[in-house]
């Protein structure tokens, strides 16, 4: 029987998992989606076209494979619609390559309307959210409240009403304006008819079936590991488990089934939104870690926090997730850099831990270790031989420190730019 790969994000997302999903598609048979919704954008870039895609896998691009959107989703038919049909016009035909879970549960119109009345309640302490319904969506779920995609199936309408009249009693409880609910309800009624077009599936039983039949399956993540609604920055996270163990839940396969977990991350760091970051600048180095990265949100469009690599971080979600190889991300974002900094501890009360805290807050200052700059361009280079002295030694300190090895570095956004460390 085969094991299932996992691959996810160690930093707050944003790391270039589409991408990597992209290059490794080729190797496998079954591409899955298992947590997250379209709050979470993963941009692809080649043969000159930029594509993004925020919940369709991203293994979709290779003909020949087929795209699994897992029970641990949250779909929005009107957002996920658009994107489908969007690629259809680029000359990927979904229909025939992608499956839904039956158990994927629905983000409604009323879900997004709770999600801008509960971040107005918060006043100050807003979270952050895109405001695209996950949070609610996902706090249905928990509560035994949610709509699934089996749903579409049968009684539908019926068991739809029955969810929107509880929204609009909370909302009413809120006194939080409804807007142009009717017309988003209108949409999203026909979005769920053009849904039927693909096909539902009991995903669990087509991946664990797959596993045995000596099929080779990559679990694709969304987000980031330190959003994880349980080991992330609390309370500024995502609402799903975005680590490892949110594959075996978001999927349906056991843990005895996991095998390679690729931990992918930027050679620098960032951060959209509320929420602690230690490393982050707020001078000159920011504005051109953000210019050259292009660190803008790939779904909201907002500006990304930018900042030094941070190694507590790193380390933590390295060990949480059972990272058995790391992939370094943009590294070529640094390359006219003259000096490097790299975060190996943090101050806290007068001594110096390499634990990531219970929670973490501005009273943890980052201690640094500093690095001379390559001042050369690698977005050219196809091969570790070509590297500049100065980059294989951060990566040596990187692996050094983390102890697992780093197998691959991106050093651009086509899928041409990426160099292979051994083997994957």
């Amino acid at each position: 029987m085969k094991r299932i790969d996992v691959l996810l994000g160690l930093q707050w997302g944003d790391e270039g998992k589409g991408k990597i999903v992209d290059v490794l598609t080729p190797r496998y048979d079954l591409v899955a989606r298992f947590q997250g919704g379209p709050n979470a954008g993963h941009t692809l870039e080649f043969d000159g076209e930029k594509y993004v895609l925020r919940s369709i896998p991203s293994g979709i691009f290779q003909g020949d494979k087929l795209n699994v959107i897992g029970n641990g989703v949250v779909l929005d038919p009107i957002l996920f619609v658009d994107e489908a049909t969007a690629l259809s016009r680029s000359g990927h035909d979904l229909t025939t390559r992608l499956v839904i879970s039956r158990k994927a549960h629905l983000i409604l119109p009323t879900h997004r309307l709770l999600d801008a009345a509960n971040e107005a309640a918060k006043g100050d302490a807003k979270v952050g959210t895109t405001g695209k319904g996950i949070g609610p969506t996902y706090t249905d779920k928990i509560g035994r409240y949610g709509l699934r995609v089996g749903d579409i199936e049968y009684d539908f309408l019926n068991k739809y009403e029955q969810a929107k009249q509880r929204h609009l009693g909370m909302l009413k409880a809120m006194d939080f304006p409804l807007g142009n609910l009717e017309e988003l309800e209108r949409a999203w009624l026909e979005a769920v008819e053009q849904l039927k077009a693909f096909t539902f599936v009991d995903s669990e039983w087509l991946i664990n079936n797959s596993l045995r039949e000596g099929k080779t399956v990559l679990a694709e993540g969304a987000q980031g590991s330190l959003l994880d609604i349980d080991f992330g920055s609390y309370p500024f996270v995502t609402s799903s488990n975005t680590i490892c163990a949110g594959c075996c839940t978001g999927l349906g396969v056991a843990p005895s089934s996991i095998g390679q977990v690729y931990g992918i991350f930027k050679a620098y760091c960032t951060r959209v939104g509320a929420g602690p970051f230690p490393t982050e600048l707020f001078d000159q180095t920011e504005d051109e870690l953000c210019r050259l990265g292009h660190e803008f949100g790939s779904v909201t469009g907002r500006k990304r926090r930018c900042g030094w690599l941070d190694l507590v971080a790193l380390r933590y979600t390295v060990m949480i997730n059972g990272v058995t190889k790391l992939m370094m991300m943009k590294s070529d974002v640094m390359d006219t850099f003259e000096e490097i900094k790299v975060c190996v501890g943090y101050e806290h009360e007068g001594r110096v831990s390499s634990e990531f805290p219970y929670e973490l807050n501005e009273s943890y200052r980052p201690v640094y270790k500093s690095f001379k700059g390559w001042g050369q361009d690698t977005s050219k280079m196809s091969h570790e031989e070509e590297l500049p002295a100065a980059l294989r030694e951060y990566i040596a300190f990187i692996e050094g420190e983390i102890g697992v090895p780093i197998a691959l570095i991106s050093v651009g956004p086509d899928r041409d730019q990426t160099i292979i460390r051994g083997t994957l």
